[in-house]
C-alpha cells in the first residue's frame, strides 16, 4: 500500500483529528494505561493496522510492558496465564466490538467484562474500543507508515 496522493488528515481535518484526540483523551480516563495499550494492540492486529500497532506497541515498551506479553497479545486464549483476568475480559470485549459484523457482542461477553469493570470503566472501555477502530480505520485510509508517528508534530 502507498501513500501517495493520500490526505493528511490531521492536516486537512483538523477539527475532527483534535475532536477524535479529545474522545480518546476522554475515554481512557479511569483505566489502566497499561490495559488501554493491551486493547489498543490488540484491535490494532485484528485490523491488521501496522502504523498503530508499532506505535502502541511501542508506547507500552517505553512504560514498562514486559516483552513477553506483548508477544502474548495476539494469542492471548492460548496465552491466558499472562494476564489478569480483567485484561482477559478487556481483550475479548476488544475481539468482539473489533469484529463486530461478525456475531455482534454476545451476552456472556459483555457479562465478563460487566463482572471485572464498574459501569464507568466499562463505558471507558467501550469509548477507548470504539476510539481505537476509528484510529486503525484513519490510518489504513489514508495509508500511514509503520514507525512514523505523527502526534507530537499534530498535538
Amino acid at each position: 500500500m502507498t501513500n501517495q496522493n493520500r490526505i493528511d488528515f490531521a492536516r486537512t481535518a483538523p477539527k475532527v483529528y483534535r475532536a477524535q484526540r479529545q474522545f480518546e483523551d476522554a475515554a481512557g480516563e479511569g483505566l489502566d494505561p497499561a490495559l488501554g495499550e493491551l486493547v489498543r494492540i490488540r484491535a490494532s492486529q485484528l485490523n491488521g493496522c501496522a502504523y498503530c500497532l508499532h506505535m502502541h506497541v511501542s508506547d507500552a515498551r517505553k512504560a514498562g510492558e514486559d516483552e513477553y506479553r506483548l508477544h502474548m497479545v495476539s494469542v492471548w486464549r492460548e496465552a491466558t496465564n499472562f494476564f489478569t483476568a480483567q485484561e482477559l475480559a478487556a481483550l475479548e470485549l476488544t475481539e468482539a466490538v473489533t469484529l463486530i459484523s461478525e456475531r455482534g457482542v454476545p451476552d456472556e461477553v459483555y457479562a465478563r467484562a460487566a463482572e471485572q469493570f464498574d459501569e464507568s470503566q466499562l463505558a471507558g472501555l467501550l469509548a477507548l474500543i470504539l476510539s481505537i477502530n476509528t484510529w486503525n480505520r484513519i490510518a489504513l485510509a489514508t495509508a500511514k507508515i509503520a514507525g512514523t508517528d505523527e502526534r507530537i508534530a499534530s498535538a
